[in-house]
């Protein structure tokens, strides 16, 4: 029988940045992890940092050989490298089908769409260039996430999974910032997630490794 120990995550992160989302998740797994923190500009830029992500960004995930980028696979990828936390509904079930939609959707739709509302890129949108871009009309972005969300306290089943720690994340960021309006069910959905224990330790993380990075040299 094998002794090897399997070999630990690498977590790259920077507490202003979707890496949060990332480490609410490695709490929800009680992941054993090495937390390295990648200031923004130069650092991250590093030929030892590109050989982890050659864009140059955070989050990022080395798990022994394997390296993981992107906000929404890192969480697929922690949920099935997890199996007893049930953070992934099923295989072949109809919850894994709305699991893999709503992960999808904030990826592609809700990212893009945001990013355009902040940016002020929504304003010169021709009714052309929306039948083109992946999220089409802001609105459309708007109304699916409120409808998905609506009544719901998860959006896959009956219990939480990498799903709602995606869409609850970006809600609520995205509600604060204001590139998502500040609806009824964004925050009655979104609210409790956002409580919820694993959330609040990976925020303590972050909150002292941020105070940590702003502290003058004496």
């Amino acid at each position: 029988m094998s002794t090897a120990h399997p070999p630990k995550l690498r977590f790259f992160s920077n507490p202003r940045s979707r890496a949060r989302m990332v480490h609410w998740m490695l709490q929800e797994c009680g992941a054993d992890y090495e937390l390295v923190n990648q200031e923004f500009g130069p650092e991250m830029k590093t030929p030892e940092f590109l050989a982890i992500n050659p864009m140059g960004k955070v989050p990022a995930l080395q798990h022994g050989d394997a390296v993981i980028t992107e906000t929404g696979a890192i969480l697929a990828y922690l949920a099935e490298l997890f199996p007893d936390k049930q953070l992934a509904p099923a295989i072949a079930s109809p919850e894994r089908a709305s699991y893999f939609r709503w992960l999808f959707f904030v990826a592609g739709p809700v990212e893009a769409a945001t990013t355009a509302k902040n940016e002020g890129w929504l304003k010169l949108q021709t009714h052309q260039q929306a039948m083109s871009a992946g999220f089409g009309h802001f609105e459309d972005v708007v109304n699916t996430l409120q409808h998905a969300v609506s009544g719901k306290r998860y959006v896959c089943g009956d219990h939480f999974t990498a799903a709602d720690l995606y869409l609850a994340s970006y809600i609520g960021w995205s509600m604060m910032d204001g590139s998502l309006p500040k609806l009824p069910e964004f925050e009655a959905y979104a609210t409790p997630l956002l409580q919820r224990p694993a959330s609040a330790r990976a925020d303590e993380i972050d909150g002292d490794m941020q105070a940590a990075a702003m502290a003058p040299i004496i």
